[in-house]
């Protein structure tokens, strides 16, 4: 055992380090740590377990935390966002690829027959609510000055602000990203009417025939508005089981998408900021999807592996932030947006439990006003029902980042179902149990929550369990074995 003189460690996360590793149950704990692939944020739980053999009484396995060298449980927190956790953003992103490539190429209870219906990859975009910074580029690829006279590059942060922000329509922006759900809703109702049109039938009589099938994932612009990026599959009365009839081509789809995105429209009146129109952008983007093996851009495989990395993205990649500005207790309630430097106990929160005045957030000046401008319209009546205080870190948008229709593919839930049952099989094995049988076994057991992150030793020893498991994906990506 290496014995050392901890008063000379200046740093407490290497002290803490240097006590985990002279821990005589140091191994389990690293075993733990090794077992969440690098999670930056685990949930911590207290209980216990047992498998039961409900005809003899037997217990034939048992597990309690208290025998952890930490008293507890770590389990993986599965947060999507890459933001706060890297290792379980990649699985959720691995999770959307599968699902995606699902519904374009089969597998996952979805047969293969799916690639020969029509499929086109839709992107909906915003309006313009003012000119921005831009990187424009010659179709040669070299850059070209845009209406400021610069030359931006790529990590430019001026790229996505407004050229003059005491134009900019920030309530607009805000307004859209807050509707873009109800904006997306109404797209998939004009798309069935209108696909009905194109077929010159009435909607009951396509429905008859043919069914929409469609998986959307949503990503932030740098100036801090929501589009969505759709794949859009057409398919028989029963799903994915049978193609559509042979009149319904991917002409009829990808006009029908077009007509759809230019109908939609959703008014906003309010007294404050009058009566808006609200709708998608004209830089519509509808493109046929190829099967794999094609030397096509868009090809399933391409387009699974383009929705996946925008699945785990957040509002943060615009420069906001990546936790709620409410505290706990309020959840909003009587706070109010007052001068800078003015403190009240019941302020914008810093994600900390911290109060801290709007005016010192660590955001550019463009998503402050973005943020604001979610303030300012959130103590407004007519606006209560959009949340904009609560979702005012996600500049007003409040949807979900990822959805599907159902007979597009199989789910999130599905997949996660089946890898937690392969885990509990190879935990069965390595503990030397009888294949069990449902009815003659009984799990029972009791957890409660804990808390959640590691203590500062272990937290290094979980950075350096990522940054290998990326050494070693980067490694057999470039060819490694």
């Amino acid at each position: 055992m290496v014995t050392l003189d901890l008063r000379h460690v200046a740093s407490p996360a290497v002290r803490d380090l240097l006590h985990l590793v002279n821990h005589p149950d140091f191994d389990r704990t690293q075993q733990q740590i090794e077992h969440l692939g690098g999670c930056t944020e685990p949930i911590r739980l207290t209980g216990h377990t047992a498998t039961v053999d409900t005809t003899t009484g037997e217990v034939l396995r048992s597990y309690t935390s208290s025998d952890e060298p930490t008293g507890s449980l770590l389990t993986a927190c599965g947060n999507r966002r890459a933001s706060r956790c890297p290792a379980c953003s990649r699985l959720y992103a691995a999770d959307t690829y599968h699902l995606i490539r699902a519904g374009l190429s089969g597998g996952k209870t979805v047969p293969a027959t799916v690639r020969t219906h029509p499929r086109v990859f839709a992107t909906l975009t915003p309006p313009s609510f003012g000119p921005v910074h831009n990187r424009p580029t010659t179709p040669g690829g070299d850059i070209r000055p845009w209406r400021c006279r610069k030359l931006h590059e790529p990590n430019d942060a001026l790229i996505g602000t407004p050229l003059n922000p005491g134009t900019y329509d920030y309530e607009g922006a805000v307004l859209f990203n807050a509707h873009a759900s109800t904006l997306w809703a109404r797209f998939t109702t004009y798309l069935r009417r209108e696909i009905a049109a194109g077929l010159g039938m009435t909607q009951k009589a396509a429905h008859a025939v043919l069914r929409v099938s469609f998986a959307k994932v949503a990503e932030y612009q740098q100036r801090g508005l929501v589009h969505f990026h759709v794949v859009i599959r057409l398919d028989g009365p029963d799903g994915n089981t049978a193609p559509p009839p042979p009149y319904a081509t991917i002409t009829v789809l990808t006009e029908a998408a077009r007509a759809a995105a230019a109908r939609v429209r959703v008014t906003v009146e309010s007294d404050a900021v009058g009566e808006r129109e609200l709708g998608w952008g004209e830089q519509l983007d509808v493109r046929e999807i190829r099967a794999f093996g094609t030397d096509a851009e868009f090809t399933d495989q391409a387009v699974a592996a383009y929705v996946a990395k925008y699945a785990t993205k957040s509002a943060d990649v615009s420069g906001t932030l990546d936790h709620t500005l409410l505290c706990r207790p309020c959840q909003g309630r009587g706070a109010t947006l007052l001068p800078h430097g003015t403190p009240l106990p019941c302020t914008v929160c810093d994600g900390t439990g911290q109060a801290r005045p709007l005016t010192r957030l660590p955001v550019a000046r463009h998503v402050r006003q973005m943020i604001r401008t979610c303030w300012e319209l959130g103590r407004l009546p007519e606006f209560a029902h959009l949340k904009l205080r609560k979702w005012a870190h996600m500049l007003g948008f409040r949807g979900h980042f990822s959805t599907k229709s159902r007979s597009y593919s199989t789910t999130l839930g599905a997949l996660r179902e089946t890898r937690r049952s392969w885990r509990t099989e190879q935990a069965r094995i390595h503990a030397g149990l009888p294949e069990s049988d449902p009815t003659t076994t009984l799990v029972a057991g009791r957890w409660d929550y804990l808390g959640s992150g590691y203590s500062p030793g272990a937290a290094l020893l979980a950075a350096h369990v990522w940054h290998r498991k990326e050494l070693e994906r980067q490694f057999i990506a470039e060819g490694g074995c």
